[in-house]
Parts: C-alpha cells; sequence; structure tokens
C-alpha cells in the first residue's frame, strides 16, 4: 500500500487544542481536535478516561469562538453557525450526551462577544451592526435581560466566583484596540471602572478564584510591553506586577490566590513563572525550549501547558507529570527547525530545506496584524519546505509580542508600514546568498493576505508570484462587510472610517496600486468569511481581469479558512501546484 507523503500526513495527524476543564469539577474537560477528519468539540471525562465526539458539523466546529462548560461540569457551550460565517447562536448539550438546546432563540444570530456560566444563568456577548455590542443576562425560563449597550466594541471577559461581578472589556472612548475594564453586577449597575487613559489598553483576564475576593486579573501597557495587575473592584486599589523580563507576558491565578503563573515570551519561544504576590519572587518552572501557547493552573497546583517548537507538534504537557493528552493515530513527522535573526529591530524565523542555495523562497506573512509567529510547529511551513522552498516568517511591525511601540508601529498607515519590514529582510536574506530573488513569492493568509495584495502593487519588481490566502482586494469594500468587531478596529488602525480619512484608505488599499501588478497571483477565497469577505475579491479580481493581469481563484463553502482536513490539503495542494507551474518547483508530492 502507498504510504502518503509527509506533509500531508503533517496535516492528517490528529492535534488536540488546550483543554478547559470546569470550575467545580475539573475532571470534566473539552477540547477541540481534528481526530474526525475536521475540527470538531470534544467532551473528556478524565475519571472514566473516556473522550465524546460532542459537535459533528460538514464544515467543523469550534475554531473561532472556543467552547465552554459550566461551573458543574455537566454542559458543554459551543457555538453554532453557519458554513463558517460566524453568525450564529449557543447550544447547551449534556456533558455525556443527550438533547441539545438552542440558547435564547428570541435573540436574532449576531457574531461572539463571548460568554461566562454562572451555575444556573449566563452572560451573553453579542454583536451586530444593528445593535453594537449587547451584554445579557440569560436565566432558563426568563426572557433574556439586557445589561449593557454600547455602538463600540466590547466583549464579556469573566464571571467572578461568587458570580456577582461580570468584567467587561470595552472601548466606549472610541478606540478598540486599547480598552478599558468595566465591573457590574448582573443588573448592569457599574461597580467599578479602570482605565489608562488614550493608547493605553486593559485586557481583563479572570476574577480570583477564592470566594468572595473581588480581585481582578488584569494585563496592561504601562511600562511598553504586557504586564499583569491585579484591581481590586471592591475598593479600585491596583496592584501592578512588575516583572524585570523582557519581552512580554501573561498571567493567570493560582488556585489559592496569593501567587500568579506568568507566562513570559520573549523574540518568539518561550517560558513559565511563578509569582508570589507577597514577596515578588519569580520562580522558574522547568520546560523545555520552544513556544507555550497557553497554559494554566490546575486546581490541585499543578501547571498544565500546550508546547510546541518548529520540529514538533503541539503537546498538552503537565509541569509535574509530562504529557497528559495525547490524540490517537499516527503522529505527524517531524519537521526542520527554524533558524532566527534580527534586522532593525526586526525579528524573523527561516526554515531551509536541504540543498543547494539559493533557494526558491516564499515569504509566509501572518495576519492580525496583532499576532506574531513564533518557534512552534506548522504544517504549512514544512510542506513548503518539503517541497525545496525556504520559508522567511517575518514579525514585521505591528505584530504583537515586541512591547506596545512595535504594535502600534503601523497606526495610521498600515499595509505600508509592514511591507518596508518585509523588503529590508528580502534584501538581507538576498545579499545572503539564501534567498533565489528570481523565485520569491509573497503569501499570506487574512492580514498576511491584504499584505500580499498590497505588496504585490506597492512593490512590484520584489516578487516573483502572489499567494493571497482570505485577503483583502478593496478596503472600502472589506469595511462595508465585515464583521462590526472589526470595523470598530479598522477605525482605530486607520484613523476613522473610510467617510471620515479617506485618504488613510486609499493609501493602504491594495486596489489603488492594482495596475502596477506585473506577477501572476493565487487568490483562495471563503465565500461566507466576515473577517475579509469575498465582495472585497470580487471587486479587486474584476479590475485584474480589466487590466488582462493574470491570476487564479480557488474559492471554497466556508469561513476565515476551513476546519476541514481534506479542503486544507486541496488548498495547499493548489499553492504548491501554482508555484510549479509559475517557477519551475517541484510538483506537489502524492
Amino acid at each position: 500500500m502507498r504510504v502518503e507523503a509527509a506533509w500531508k500526513r503533517r496535516y492528517r495527524a490528529p492535534r488536540i487544542g488546550f483543554p478547559t476543564w470546569s470550575r467545580d469539577d475539573p475532571e470534566h474537560l473539552v477540547y477541540l481536535s481534528n481526530a474526525s477528519g475536521r475540527f470538531e468539540v470534544y467532551a473528556w471525562d478524565r475519571r472514566t478516561g473516556t473522550h465524546r465526539q460532542v459537535t459533528d458539523r460538514p464544515e467543523g466546529t469550534g475554531y473561532r469562538v472556543p467552547s465552554r462548560l459550566d461551573p458543574s461540569g455537566k454542559s458543554v457551550w459551543w457555538f453554532d453557525d453557519e458554513k463558517g460565517n460566524e453568525l450564529g447562536r449557543w447550544v447547551r448539550e449534556p456533558f455525556a450526551g443527550g438533547a441539545r438546546e438552542t440558547i435564547a432563540p428570541e435573540l436574532a444570530p449576531a457574531y461572539s462577544a463571548w460568554l461566562a456560566t454562572g451555575s444556573d444563568f449566563a452572560v451573553l456577548g453579542r454583536s451586530r451592526s444593528d445593535e453594537g455590542t449587547t451584554v445579557y443576562v440569560l436565566r432558563a425560563g426568563d426572557a433574556p435581560k439586557l445589561i449593557y449597550q454600547h455602538a463600540q466594541a466590547a466583549t464579556v471577559a469573566d464571571l467572578s466566583r461568587d458570580e456577582t461581578l461580570i468584567a467587561i472589556a470595552h472601548s466606549e472612548h472610541g478606540d478598540s484596540r486599547n480598552r478599558a475594564v468595566r465591573v457590574v453586577d448582573r443588573t448592569g449597575t457599574k461597580v467599578a471602572e479602570l482605565w489608562d487613559g488614550p493608547s493605553k489598553g486593559l485586557q481583563p483576564v479572570r476574577w480570583s478564584p477564592i470566594q468572595q475576593d473581588q480581585r481582578l486579573l488584569i494585563l496592561h501597557d504601562r511600562r511598553g510591553r504586557r504586564q499583569p495587575l491585579i484591581f481590586d473592584a471592591a475598593s479600585s486599589r491596583v496592584d501592578d506586577v512588575e516583572l524585570d523580563l523582557p519581552g512580554e507576558t501573561y498571567a493567570e491565578w493560582y488556585p489559592d490566590g496569593k501567587a500568579l503563573l506568568i507566562g513570559h515570551e520573549h523574540r518568539g519561544r518561550g517560558e513559565l513563572y511563578r509569582c508570589d504576590l507577597a514577596s515578588r519572587a519569580l520562580e522558574r518552572l522547568e520546560t523545555a525550549p520552544g513556544t507555550i501557547a497557553t497554559a494554566r493552573v490546575r486546581p490541585d497546583g499543578d501547571v498544565w501547558y500546550q508546547w510546541t517548537d518548529a520540529a514538533t507538534p503541539a503537546e498538552i504537557r503537565s509541569v509535574r507529570e509530562g504529557i497528559v493528552l495525547r490524540a490517537t493515530g499516527d503522529p505527524a513527522p517531524a519537521g526542520v527547525r527554524y533558524g532566527d535573526d534580527e534586522l532593525d529591530g526586526i525579528h524573523y524565523f527561516i526554515a531551509r530545506p536541504s540543498g543547494q542555495r539559493p533557494h526558491p523562497t516564499i515569504f509566509a506573512v501572518h495576519g492580525g496584524p496583532e499576532a506574531h509567529d513564533q518557534d512552534a510547529f506548522t504544517a504549512g511551513v514544512q510542506a513548503w519546505v518539503d517541497h525545496g522552498f525556504a520559508v522567511v516568517l517575518v514579525n514585521y511591525r505591528g505584530s504583537s509580542g515586541y512591547g506596545k511601540a512595535w504594535r502600534d508601529a503601523i497606526v495610521g498607515r498600515p499595509g505600508l508600514t509592514e511591507l518596508e519590514d518585509l523588503a529590508k529582510v528580502h534584501d538581507r536574506l538576498t545579499a545572503q546568498g539564501i534567498v533565489d530573488p528570481a523565485r520569491t513569492i509573497l503569501s499570506g493568509g487574512s492580514w498576511g493576505g491584504y499584505l500580499t495584495l498590497l505588496g504585490l502593487g506597492v512593490q512590484p519588481e520584489r516578487w516573483s508570484l502572489g499567494i493571497g490566502i482570505v485577503p483583502i482586494g478593496d478596503y472600502i469594500a472589506a469595511f462595508e462587510d465585515e464583521m462590526e468587531p472589526l470595523k470598530r478596529y479598522d477605525a482605530a488602525l486607520f484613523g476613522g472610517t473610510p467617510t471620515e480619512v479617506p485618504a488613510s484608505y486609499h493609501r493602504s488599499n491594495p486596489l489603488t496600486y492594482v495596475e502596477r501588478v506585473r506577477v501572476p497571483m493565487l487568490l483562495l477565497v471563503g465565500q461566507n468569511d466576515p473577517r475579509c469577505p469575498s465582495r472585497s475579491v470580487d471587486i479587486y479580481a474584476e479590475r485584474l481581469r480589466a487590466l488582462g493581469k493574470p491570476y487564479e481563484e480557488y474559492r471554497y463553502d466556508a469561513g476565515h479558512g476551513s476546519l476541514v482536513i481534506d479542503e486544507q490539503l486541496k488548498q495547499v495542494t493548489a499553492e504548491i501546484a501554482f508555484a510549479a507551474r509559475h517557477l519551475g518547483t517541484q510538483t506537489p508530492i502524492a
């Protein structure tokens, strides 16, 4: 029997997301997995060792809106949308299986502004263009009770341990990139407020795990890099936990409320610490070099975390026990390790194939823009390496993980700033003889897809080919059609709406530069995408046709990417075949 190529087996190999446990029964957990051939929600009873597939939808479930458990662990909550359009409702069903219940069916479908579950009620955040952000308290037998509404973006962050207080991150001041925190009771009455002022954001994480303790853990940017503080909603006292660590941090509570778990990331690699709140002493926890995507403390004080590096698929590990959750099935073949370097503050990774250099190269540009590439296993990167390509991952200005100034450097001039950074790295690697400038692809998904289309017009002489994955072609149309929270984000990034600052959008719009495009491009478009809507690509493609520019399209019936493994493989096969036809590189390996 013929064995499938390693790059395909990496996609098909079972993957597991970080598990979430219930508050009162931590042996009941939920997680995301592709074990069925698409990503679905699974329930895990750790006492019996049983795993149950909760959802089974043709398009997959749960990628954009994580599932939940109620505090008792008796019910699983998951978000039901239509073919990845992210416009939907929550569904609840028993942990062990049984009848499903659609939550608040009398409310129109909406984008999720997150959910907090209590013992006998839930706090539901919703976002719609005709309503703005709304927050409801839902209790069985009662009509949904509206407790918050505003035109600006907001999200429900967490419900306090005694279930009396709700933390909301909001942008009523008009800047959804830098939010304030409001604490309200279950009637919506304001109890406390914390705002650091213009251009300084706060991100509420979680309430103290101790009963009657009204301390809220929050991340802030006061020192130019993300660090924790503790806000006492009863007294409005702020305890700023200053950490002498480079890079950025995130935090979670230890069960006794006397210490924090600190996740520290610097230059795309992570580590963990325990921080004693009384002494501020930091104790480093033993973890391998690589990336720690998520970490939390179990009720018994053990720390679980999701770990990976470029060569090793993600694993769910415990500080005490090693691997605690492994998917069944054949593991993914290992990948090549990344090298990394820095140029003028621009940190980048590179994965290189064997063979003579210079290599055909793909600049795989991350989305976000407030995201970043890490020393982490990616089946897509390894697929290109298997086909003879070097892969360059650039954490351009605008990326997270490198401090607030770096993250904010694109405000008012998005797109063009990032392309300047990509050009610098491209020039260096070409001069070093690593990159073949005659066989260099610009590619990316989401914001990376937007940068791809923009870059092919702004830097037409630099790139040999373009592959735009769920891209933006016309930013005006994208703004009109995108989901409501992203309208608010774009307004903060560009300095206003297209009506308010038309010059800013014109300057950063791929459509502005379409006549300068010189090389073929492939456009991969999700027809139900609410983040990078397909109409913006329709307008861009129509202009390409009118100008006689060569391009190809791959359209699929899903949203902002597919959760179905076979569909993912079809798309990567199309991308590599497109490159082979135009650059004379390897065709996809069966």
